[in-house]
Protein backbone atom coordinates (compact mmCIF):
# COMPACT_ATOMS: atom_id res chain seq x y z
CA UNK A 1 0.00 0.00 0.00
CA UNK A 2 1.28 3.54 -1.01
CA UNK A 3 1.61 5.65 1.90
CA UNK A 4 0.19 8.81 2.26
CA UNK A 5 0.29 12.49 3.97
CA UNK A 6 -1.65 13.42 6.78
CA UNK A 7 -1.54 16.90 8.24
CA UNK A 8 -4.36 17.83 11.30
CA UNK A 9 -3.91 21.84 11.77
CA UNK A 10 -5.82 24.89 13.19
CA UNK A 11 -6.37 26.33 16.13
CA UNK A 12 -8.79 24.19 18.05
CA UNK A 13 -7.99 21.54 20.67
CA UNK A 14 -7.82 17.69 19.04
CA UNK A 15 -4.93 18.14 16.60
CA UNK A 16 -3.13 15.27 18.62
CA UNK A 17 -6.09 13.03 19.54
CA UNK A 18 -6.72 13.14 15.77
CA UNK A 19 -3.47 11.51 15.48
CA UNK A 20 -3.56 9.47 18.11
CA UNK A 21 -6.88 8.35 17.07
CA UNK A 22 -5.47 7.19 13.27
CA UNK A 23 -2.59 5.80 14.98
CA UNK A 24 -4.58 3.39 17.02
CA UNK A 25 -6.89 2.38 13.88
CA UNK A 26 -3.35 1.41 11.98
CA UNK A 27 -2.49 -0.41 15.16
CA UNK A 28 -5.44 -2.28 15.47
CA UNK A 29 -4.91 -3.54 11.47
CA UNK A 30 -1.24 -4.68 12.17
CA UNK A 31 0.94 -1.51 11.56
CA UNK A 32 3.92 -0.45 13.80
CA UNK A 33 3.12 3.02 14.53
CA UNK A 34 5.41 5.42 15.60
CA UNK A 35 4.65 8.82 17.39
CA UNK A 36 7.89 11.04 17.89
CA UNK A 37 6.54 14.50 19.50
CA UNK A 38 7.45 17.81 19.48
CA UNK A 39 7.88 19.87 22.31
CA UNK A 40 5.98 17.75 24.13
CA UNK A 41 7.80 16.59 27.07
CA UNK A 42 5.39 16.26 30.53
CA UNK A 43 3.25 13.52 31.28
CA UNK A 44 0.23 13.17 29.33
CA UNK A 45 -2.54 10.62 29.35
CA UNK A 46 -1.86 9.36 25.68
CA UNK A 47 1.55 8.95 26.29
CA UNK A 48 0.77 6.61 29.20
CA UNK A 49 -2.16 4.71 26.64
CA UNK A 50 0.73 4.18 24.14
CA UNK A 51 3.09 3.02 26.15
CA UNK A 52 0.54 -0.22 26.80
CA UNK A 53 0.56 -0.32 23.14
CA UNK A 54 4.08 -1.17 23.04
CA UNK A 55 5.50 -2.90 20.80
CA UNK A 56 2.75 -2.09 18.06
CA UNK A 57 2.53 1.81 18.67
CA UNK A 58 5.64 3.38 20.53
CA UNK A 59 5.93 7.15 21.30
CA UNK A 60 9.61 9.09 21.13
CA UNK A 61 9.97 12.19 22.98
CA UNK A 62 13.20 13.94 24.00
CA UNK A 63 13.96 15.54 27.32
CA UNK A 64 12.65 18.78 27.53
CA UNK A 65 12.43 21.71 29.86
CA UNK A 66 9.44 21.52 30.52
CA UNK A 67 8.42 24.94 30.06
CA UNK A 68 6.66 26.82 26.88
CA UNK A 69 9.11 28.58 24.75
CA UNK A 70 7.47 31.95 25.71
CA UNK A 71 9.07 30.96 29.51
CA UNK A 72 12.11 29.73 28.55
CA UNK A 73 15.86 31.58 28.53
CA UNK A 74 17.96 31.90 25.44
CA UNK A 75 20.62 28.87 27.31
CA UNK A 76 17.22 26.81 27.66
CA UNK A 77 15.70 27.50 23.91
CA UNK A 78 19.20 26.34 22.40
CA UNK A 79 18.72 22.96 24.83
CA UNK A 80 15.36 22.72 23.67
CA UNK A 81 16.24 23.64 19.95
CA UNK A 82 19.38 20.88 20.11
CA UNK A 83 16.59 18.33 21.58
CA UNK A 84 13.96 18.87 19.04
CA UNK A 85 17.21 18.65 16.13
CA UNK A 86 17.51 15.29 17.65
CA UNK A 87 14.21 14.29 17.48
CA UNK A 88 14.07 15.00 14.01
CA UNK A 89 16.97 13.42 12.86
CA UNK A 90 15.17 10.13 14.72
CA UNK A 91 12.26 10.55 12.61
CA UNK A 92 13.86 10.99 9.44
CA UNK A 93 15.41 7.82 9.92
CA UNK A 94 12.48 5.89 11.10
CA UNK A 95 10.75 6.98 8.07
CA UNK A 96 13.15 5.35 5.86
CA UNK A 97 13.90 2.55 8.24
CA UNK A 98 11.08 0.08 7.03
CA UNK A 99 10.63 -0.50 10.95
CA UNK A 100 7.06 1.57 10.83
CA UNK A 101 4.03 1.70 8.62
CA UNK A 102 2.97 5.00 10.53
CA UNK A 103 5.21 7.74 11.68
CA UNK A 104 3.23 10.42 13.67
CA UNK A 105 5.43 14.05 13.49
CA UNK A 106 2.94 15.15 16.72
CA UNK A 107 4.14 19.38 16.96
CA UNK A 108 6.08 19.63 14.64
CA UNK A 109 4.34 22.30 13.23
CA UNK A 110 5.03 24.65 16.29
CA UNK A 111 8.62 23.30 16.03
CA UNK A 112 9.15 24.66 12.69
CA UNK A 113 6.97 27.87 13.91
CA UNK A 114 9.32 28.14 16.75
CA UNK A 115 12.42 27.75 14.44
CA UNK A 116 14.00 24.86 15.85
CA UNK A 117 13.04 22.78 12.76
CA UNK A 118 13.63 23.96 9.20
CA UNK A 119 10.35 23.75 7.12
CA UNK A 120 12.89 22.46 3.90
CA UNK A 121 13.85 19.85 6.19
CA UNK A 122 10.03 18.95 6.57
CA UNK A 123 9.79 18.90 3.32
CA UNK A 124 12.97 16.58 2.51
CA UNK A 125 11.54 14.24 4.84
CA UNK A 126 8.36 14.08 3.08
CA UNK A 127 9.68 13.55 -0.49
CA UNK A 128 12.61 11.21 1.09
CA UNK A 129 10.09 8.36 3.02
CA UNK A 130 9.61 5.38 1.91
CA UNK A 131 6.85 4.64 0.10
CA UNK A 132 4.78 2.57 2.37
CA UNK A 133 5.29 4.99 5.42
CA UNK A 134 1.98 6.93 6.16
CA UNK A 135 3.03 9.82 7.65
CA UNK A 136 0.94 12.19 10.18
CA UNK A 137 1.89 15.46 10.71
CA UNK A 138 0.01 17.82 14.04
CA UNK A 139 0.44 21.80 14.94
CA UNK A 140 -1.45 25.00 14.42
CA UNK A 141 -0.22 27.30 11.07
CA UNK A 142 0.95 24.34 8.87
CA UNK A 143 3.43 26.21 6.54
CA UNK A 144 2.06 26.06 2.87
CA UNK A 145 4.89 24.14 1.25
CA UNK A 146 4.02 20.75 3.65
CA UNK A 147 -0.22 21.78 3.01
CA UNK A 148 1.19 21.43 -1.22
CA UNK A 149 2.34 18.20 -0.67
CA UNK A 150 -0.39 16.73 1.79
CA UNK A 151 -2.91 14.28 0.87
CA UNK A 152 -5.20 14.94 3.63
CA UNK A 153 -5.50 18.21 5.02
CA UNK A 154 -7.78 18.43 8.09
CA UNK A 155 -8.35 22.39 9.89
CA UNK A 156 -9.71 21.85 13.64
CA UNK A 157 -11.17 25.21 14.62
CA UNK A 158 -11.91 26.46 17.80
CA UNK A 159 -14.83 27.88 18.46
CA UNK A 160 -15.26 28.23 21.90
CA UNK A 161 -12.98 26.73 24.77
CA UNK A 162 -12.68 26.41 28.37
CA UNK A 163 -9.71 28.19 28.59
CA UNK A 164 -11.74 31.36 28.13
CA UNK A 165 -13.52 31.33 31.20
CA UNK A 166 -10.43 30.47 32.94
CA UNK A 167 -10.40 26.97 33.13
CA UNK A 168 -7.00 25.42 33.45
CA UNK A 169 -6.56 22.21 31.31
CA UNK A 170 -7.41 19.15 33.09
CA UNK A 171 -5.72 15.95 33.59
CA UNK A 172 -7.51 13.13 31.21
CA UNK A 173 -9.28 15.84 28.84
CA UNK A 174 -6.21 18.36 27.60
CA UNK A 175 -2.86 16.04 28.65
Amino acid sequence: MRGLVHIYTGNGKGKTSAAVGLGIRACGRGFKVLMVQFLKGTETGEATTIEKLSPWFTIHRGKSTGKFIWQMSNEEREFEKNVQNELFEYAREAVSSGEWQMVILDEIMAAIRNEMVKVEDVVELIKGRRNDVELVLTGRNAPEELVELADYVSEIKEVKHPMKKGIAARKGIEF
